[in-house]
C-alpha cells in the first residue's frame, strides 16, 4: 500500500484564511503530525490519529512522518502560515536527504498556506510594496552575529524587514537588541509595526516609530514589521493609519 507526505501550510490561523487545497490535503490524511497547537488547530474526524510534539524536534517530527508514509499511511504534516516559511517543509527534505533511498520514492507534495507576514501586510495596508525581506530572530539553528549582520544588510540596502520568532520566555532580550542595532543605521522615524495574531480574535496591531518602539510589545506570536525610507504612514480619521511602502526607488 502506497503511503504519502503532504506538507500543509494552515495559515495564520483564521479558517478563512486556509486554502481549499489545504482542506482538500487534510481530508485525505489518516495522521497529522506537527506542533501541538498547530495538530490542534485542524478539525478531523476521530479516526484520523494525531501525533502531536514539542516546537524543537523538528527533525523526528519529519522521519516519523517518512516512516509512516512508507508503512502505508497518508500522513500531513502541518505548520502555521505557510510550511515552507519558518515551518516543516525544510524539515521534511532535510530528513529525506539524509534518510534511507527508499523515502525518495515516497509521493511527497507540499500545499502552499497565507504566511503571517502576508497576513500582517494586507491589515497593514500595504508595508511589502516594495523589496522585503523575513527573517527569524531565533538563534537556536544560526548564530546570533549572523543574525544580527543579516539585520545590518537588510536595512542598509533598504528592505522593509520582517521579523519571526521575535520573542519568547527563553529569548526575552534578543528582540531589544535586534532594535538597539537597526537604531544604528535607520533614521528614528522609520515606521514599525508590531502585528499579533492576525485573523484570530485576540488580534492586536500597533503602530511606532524605531525611536519608540519596544520589544516588550511582541510574543511568539507577534510579527514585527520594520520599514524602510520608502515606507510612510496615511493618517486617517477614524483609526490607526495605513502604512505603505512607495513602490519607486530612486537612484543611490
Amino acid at each position: 500500500m502506497k503511503g504519502s507526505v503532504t506538507i500543509v501550510g494552515l495559515g495564520p490561523g483564521n479558517s478563512l484564511q486556509r486554502t481549499p487545497q489545504a482542506d482538500q490535503a487534510l481530508a485525505k490524511a489518516t495522521d497529522l503530525v506537527g506542533y501541538g497547537p498547530y495538530v490542534n488547530r485542524v478539525e478531523a474526524p476521530t479516526h484520523v490519529v494525531r501525533h502531536a510534539s514539542d516546537n524543537r524536534v523538528e527533525l523526528d517530527r519529519a522521519r516519523h512522518a517518512l516512516e509512516m508514509a512508507e508503512q502505508g499511511r497518508h500522513v500531513a504534516v502541518v505548520s502555521g502560515g505557510d510550511a515552507g516559511v519558518f515551518g516543516m517543509a525544510s524539515a521534511v527534505f532535510e530528513a529525506l536527504e539524509q534518510g534511507p533511498d527508499t523515502w525518495r520514492a515516497l509521493d511527497i507534495s507540499v500545499v502552499p498556506g497565507l504566511s503571517a507576514v502576508l497576513a500582517a501586510a494586507a491589515r497593514l495596508g500595504a508595508p511589502l510594496g516594495g523589496d522585503f525581506c523575513v527573517m527569524s530572530l531565533s538563534d537556536n539553528l544560526k548564530p546570533w552575529d549572523v543574525v544580527l549582520e543579516r539585520l545590518r544588510l537588510a536595512a542598509q540596502a533598504g528592505f522593509v524587514i520582517a521579523l519571526y520568532n521575535p520573542r519568547s520566555h527563553a529569548r526575552p532580550w534578543q528582540l531589544g537588541e535586534a532594535l538597539e542595532h537597526l537604531r544604528s543605521v535607520l533614521p528614528p522615524t522609520i515606521p514599525v509595526a508590531f502585528a499579533r495574531a492576525i485573523g484570530r480574535p485576540d488580534e492586536a496591531v500597533r503602530l511606532s516609530t524605531l525611536q519608540e518602539a519596544n520589544a516588550e510589545w511582541a510574543d511568539m506570536s507577534t510579527l514585527v514589521l520594520i520599514g524602510c525610507k520608502a515606507s510612510r504612514l496615511v493618517e486617517r480619521p477614524d483609526g490607526e493609519p495605513w502604512f505603505y511602502t512607495l513602490r519607486r526607488v530612486d537612484a543611490v
